[in-house]
Formats: C-alpha cells, structure tokens, sequence
C-alpha cells in the first residue's frame, strides 16, 4: 500500500464518527474538534544493528483525545507504520474506551520496522531508543501505551525500564500488559477473548439466538481467539470451522478447541488436524455457521464476500475486519454486526484494571478481574443496544454515537468546545 492509499485511512475512520454526528446533531465544528487529534510527536531513532551498522528508524506516538483522561493505545512495530495509521488507530481508542466507559482518552505508537527480521538485541535497542524519545509524552497521568501488532510483554517490559531510569523512579502504570513479575494483570492474556464471549452471551439473548448447539466458525486461532473458542465451546456451541495464516480446518460435528490449541503448539498451524476437512484461510468467513468470529487482520469481509456470509451474528475480535462496503450488504441482510470497538474492548478494559492495580499497590484475584470484566462488558452491550433500538441504527453506528456522545460531554465540561 503506498503512502498515497493510506492517507485515507483516516478520513475513511472518520465516516462513521459523521454519522454519530449526525445522529446527535453536533455541529460541523463540533465535528472537527472531536475529530482532529490533540498532539502527535514524530522521532528519529538511531540504533547500532547487530553488523556494526546504525540505521535510523522512524517512530510516532499520537494522542488523539484526552478529554476523557490519559491517552492508551497500544505501539506497533510493523513496516507499514506511518502517521495517518497511527492517527486513525488512535482514534479508534478514543472510541473504544469511551464505549466501555473506561476513564481514557486515545492514543497509539508505533515504529516503521520489520521485527521478524530483527534480533532480540536490535529489538532491545530500538525500544530503549523509542522509549527514551517519546518519554516526555508517556506517563501513568499522561498516556500510558501496551501492545500492538509486532510488539509483546517482553517490550513492554524494556520500555518501562527505560523510561524508569530517565523518569528517576519506578512507575508501573506507564505501560500495560507487562509481565506479572514487574506488575501485570491476572486475566490479562485471555481479556480479548474473554470479552468477546461475553459480549456475543448478551447479545444471543438480545436477539433470541439460542447458543447451545451454535455453530462457530474462527478466522485467526491466536491469543484472542482461543479463549472465546473455549467459553462458547464450555456452553454447548460447536467449532465448526478454524483457521490460521499457514490454512484452515472444518468439521461440521464440530472440533475440541482446547485439542486444537495443542495440535497447533506442536505443528505451528491448525491445518491438518485430524478428522477434520482441510479449508483454506478465508473459508471459515463463508462456511454455514450461526456465529463468526473474525480475528485475524483488517478488511477480511469485503463486498466481494459478504453476501456469502451465512452466519446470524458476526463477533468482530480483530480491529476492522469488515469494511464499509461490506457493513452495507450485512445489514440489508440482517446479520448482527457486534463492533469491534465494542467486541474486543476486553484487552484494553484489563490493562485500565491493571493500570488501576499499578497505582494501588494492591493485586486483584484472577476472579475479581473476570468479574470486573464481566460487569464492564455487559453494561456497554446493554447500553449500545439500547441506542441502536432508539435511533433504529446498527450496533457500529450505536457504538460510535455512544462514544461521540461522552467524548462531546467531557470536551464541554472541560470548557474546550
């Protein structure tokens, strides 16, 4: 994609901030206060590469809202990092924190690298380079980043150390999704998921799905998507379809995910599982199934796609899997969309409670996590379901004026607009 194609990214993300607009009858200006982001630092980061070489690479940080509180938003290290992403990914948080309720802004980082092809000590490196650059724009009161596409626990952790020695002092809630041993969240690697499940329970009983005997179908079988495959699995629900990047499996009696986590650990993929059919990576999006659940990578449903989807609800647990286009057809036919910024808020929800754990001192029970969890998730489905039966809108369109409307409110008490 050249840098001239995504240039539109962040009018495209802004489409759906004019149709809540719309809907609340704000103000064109209104409109472009909300959807301009406050700051954005650029930096040149120099490192020393394993042959003795330094290259320069280039970093971003953005905050795009903190009218609500401090930025969050995750730093991602990929070849494709360029400011218009990082601006319509930090406005993406802006949106989802404010559906969820929890008390943050957006922000998101990132790097234009490719660390697959990088060592450990050159990863070191450039996070200590990128931390040490943007550290005058982090802090637990300031914007507090985490994980995102290309960076883990481990990066997080040598950023904090970084940041701790310029900052002078130990913060732990400057960054989240760190190790637990250096003050991370129980309940933290499987919140997405989590989340997501709880969602899609609120949501089957909304629309009147019934869940046991569901057939599920699972684009991307990581992190996020093993949990939700477990929860609905544990209800009754049948995983039908999986896939990963390397291809794809089908059983329509259905497939144990918990043997399906295991066969992939040891063969690096799912395809080829036993007793079951092979497929390809973009199957599962097509096959007859009740629930979807996306979690793989940005505009997989499409309008070339969409009209064969046969699924009743779709679970976005990636971040945009579906484009405009294809919403389009969705909703002419009838399938229930559950947004992204609402389905797979659950990890963001986690590192607020670890955020909030780091500034105690004080470490909740896996337990009290999922139960706070359980509560924030359910409370924003009921709450972007009710919208939705107001205005007679679709959950996305919802979603967005729920969080237009709180981002608007906390900017008019702030006296900023």
């Amino acid at each position: 994609m050249s840098n001239a194609e995504k240039g539109s990214l962040y009018e495209e993300a802004l489409k759906t901030l004019r149709e809540a607009a719309a809907i609340l009858k704000l103000e064109p200006e209104i409109v472009d206060a909300i959807a301009n982001p406050e700051q954005a630092l650029i930096v040149s980061i120099p490192i020393k590469m394993d042959n003795g070489k330094v290259k320069t690479f280039t970093g971003y940080r953005v905050h795009h809202s903190t009218a609500r509180g401090p930025a969050k938003g995750g730093i991602r290290y990929h070849p494709n990092v360029c400011l218009d992403e990082v601006k319509s990914l930090a406005f993406w948080m802006s949106i989802k924190n404010a559906v969820v309720g929890i008390p943050y802004g957006g922000g998101k980082g990132g790097i234009a690298c490719n660390p697959k092809e990088m060592s450990q000590g050159e990863l070191e490196r450039l996070t200590r380079g990128y931390s040490a650059a943007i550290a005058r724009f982090v802090g637990s009161d300031i914007d507090i980043p985490a994980p995102d596409v290309g960076t883990n626990a481990q990066i997080m952790g040598w950023f904090a150390d970084e940041y701790y020695k310029i900052a002078g002092k130990h913060e732990p809630g400057v960054i989240t999704s760190k190790p637990l041993s250096i003050g991370g969240s129980l309940g933290r690697v499987t919140a997405t998921g989590r989340g997501g499940f709880f969602v899609t329970v609120e949501a089957a009983k909304a629309f009147n799905i019934p869940l046991k005997g569901a057939r599920v179908s699972i684009q991307g079988y990581g992190n996020v998507a093993q949990p939700i495959a477990q929860y609905l699995h544990e209800l009754g629900c049948k995983i039908v379809a999986v896939s990963d990047s390397v291809g794809g499996v089908y059983n329509p009696e259905g497939m144990d995910p918990l043997k399906l986590v295991e066969y992939k650990e040891k063969t690096r993929s799912v395809k080829g599982f036993p007793e079951s059919k092979e497929i390809s990576t973009n199957d599962p999006l097509t096959v007859d199934c009740d629930i979807l659940v996306p979690s793989a990578l940005e505009n997989q449903i499409t309008k070339e796609n969409a009209d064969k989807i046969k699924a009743k609800i779709i679970v976005e647990l990636a971040n945009g899997p579906t484009t405009p286009e294809a919403d389009k057809i969705l909703q002419e036919k009838g399938v229930i969309v559950l947004p992204d910024v609402l389905a797979n808020a659950g990890g963001v929800t986690v590192s607020y409670f670890e955020w909030v754990q780091n500034r105690m001192g004080y470490y909740w029970t896996e337990e009290e996590v999922d139960e706070k969890l359980k509560h924030v998730m359910t409370k924003a489905f009921k709450e972007v379901y009710e919208i939705a039966k107001q205005y007679k809108i679709n959950l996305r369109t919802a979603a967005y004026t729920l969080a237009v409307k709180k981002i608007f409110e906390a900017m008019q008490a702030l006296g900023r607009i």
